[in-house]
C-alpha cells in the first residue's frame, strides 16, 4: 500500500509541481549510479547541473527512491539510468514518468543486445553491469552526449569536444589496464567476489569470474554455496577473494573461515568498487580512477 501511494504522490507531483530554483539556463540533469553521475558530468561539463540519486556504496540493486528524491526528478530535464534492470526498485517511477515529456533515458538501450551476457536473475535477462567494459562505457558515453545535444543543440559542439577528450581517456586506460593485465600468468586470473558484477570484466580480460551471491545481490548466499565455492577455491588454488564496496563482507568472511576450515588459506586481497564509485573527492570517486585501482587490486593479490 506504501508503494502504491507513494508511486501516485510522484504521479501527481509530476503534473502539478513546478520548481524553478534551478533554472540558472543550465540544463538540469539527474543520474542513477555514481558511474553515470561521473560521466554525464565529463561530458556536460559547466553546461549542466548534475545531481546522482545514488552515492559512494549505494547498492543499485536494492535502491528505492525517496521522496528527497520527487524533487530532483520533477526538475529534471534529462533522466539518465543504467537500465538492463539494475535499478529495478526504481523501474515503477520511471515508468510513472514515461507519459511525461521527461522520459528517462536508459543508456544501455545503445549496446547491441547479442552482445550482451545473459542472466536469469533480471526481467531484461541480461547482466547490467556493463560498465566493466570499457567499450560498453564507450557507447554510454555516445549516447549521452548525442541526447544533451538534442536537448541543448547551442552547446552541442561544446559537448561534443568534452565526448572526444573523455573517449580519448578511457582510451588510455584501456591500454593501461590491458598493460597491467598481462604481468598476472593467465592461470591465475580467477576473481571471486561477494556477487557476480565482473562478468563483463573476466570476458574482456581473460578471467574466470565467481560471485557468491549470483548476479544481484537481491539473492542471498546460502551455506551450500559457501561450501561449493570453498571447494572450488582449494581445488584452484586461489590465493585471494575479494570483498565488494556495496556488498557487506560478512559473505566474503564466511567464505573465508570455510575455506581455512578445510585446511587451505585464502586471503581476502582487497575491496572492489563493483555498483558503485568511491567517495566523491577521491581517484577510485572517478570512473578511470575505479577501474584502475580495481585492475590493480586483483592483479597485486592474485599473482
Amino acid at each position: 500500500m506504501k508503494k502504491i501511494i507513494f508511486l501516485l504522490a510522484i504521479t501527481l507531483t509530476f503534473i502539478a509541481c513546478k520548481d524553478e530554483s534551478q533554472d540558472n539556463g543550465k540544463l538540469n540533469i539527474v543520474t542513477t549510479t555514481t558511474m553515470i553521475t561521473d560521466l554525464v558530468q565529463n561530458i556536460g561539463g559547466d553546461m549542466v547541473n548534475v545531481q546522482g540519486l545514488m552515492g559512494s556504496g549505494v547498492d543499485p540493486h536494492l535502491y528505492k527512491a525517496s521522496e528527497g528524491d520527487v524533487n530532483k526528478l520533477v526538475n529534471a530535464d534529462i533522466i539518465f539510468y543504467n537500465g538492463l534492470h539494475l535499478e529495478g526498485k526504481l523501474v515503477e517511477v520511471f515508468e510513472k514518468m514515461g507519459s511525461n515529456t521527461k522520459t528517462p533515458i536508459a543508456l544501455a538501450d545503445a549496446l547491441d543486445k547479442k552482445t550482451l551476457i545473459g542472466s536469469e536473475y533480471f526481467a531484461s535477462n541480461f547482466d547490467p553491469h556493463v560498465w566493466f567494459d570499457i567499450n560498453y562505457f564507450k557507447q554510454f558515453a555516445e549516447k549521452a552526449a548525442t541526447i544533451l545535444s538534442e536537448k541543448n543543440p547551442e552547446n552541442a559542439e561544446k559537448f561534443e569536444a568534452n565526448k572526444s577528450v573523455y573517449l580519448a581517456k578511457l582510451e588510455a586506460l584501456q591500454n593501461k589496464v590491458k598493460q597491467t593485465i598481462e604481468t598476472l600468468p593467465k592461470e591465475k586470473r580467477v576473481l571471486v567476489t561477494a556477487h557476480d558484477a565482473f562478468n563483463y570484466f573476466g570476458k574482456a580480460y581473460g578471467f574466470e569470474v565467481v560471485g557468491l551471491q549470483g548476479i544481484s545481490t537481491a539473492t542471498e548466499a546460502g551455506v551450500q554455496d559457501v561450501q561449493k565455492l570453498a571447494t572450488f577455491i582449494i581445488e584452484k588454488q586461489i590465493k585471494a577473494i575479494f570483498v565488494e564496496s556495496s556488498v557487506p563482507k560478512r559473505t566474503i568472511e564466511a567464505l573465508q573461515a570455510s575455506v581455512k576450515s578445510k585446511g587451505h588459506d585464502v586471503k581476502i586481497g582487497g575491496t572492489l568498487y563493483s555498483d558503485a564509485l568511491g567517495s566523491a573527492g577521491t581517484v577510485e570517486g572517478t570512473y578511470i580512477g575505479m577501474f584502475e585501482y580495481n585492475v590493480n587490486t586483483i592483479v597485486n593479490a592474485l599473482k
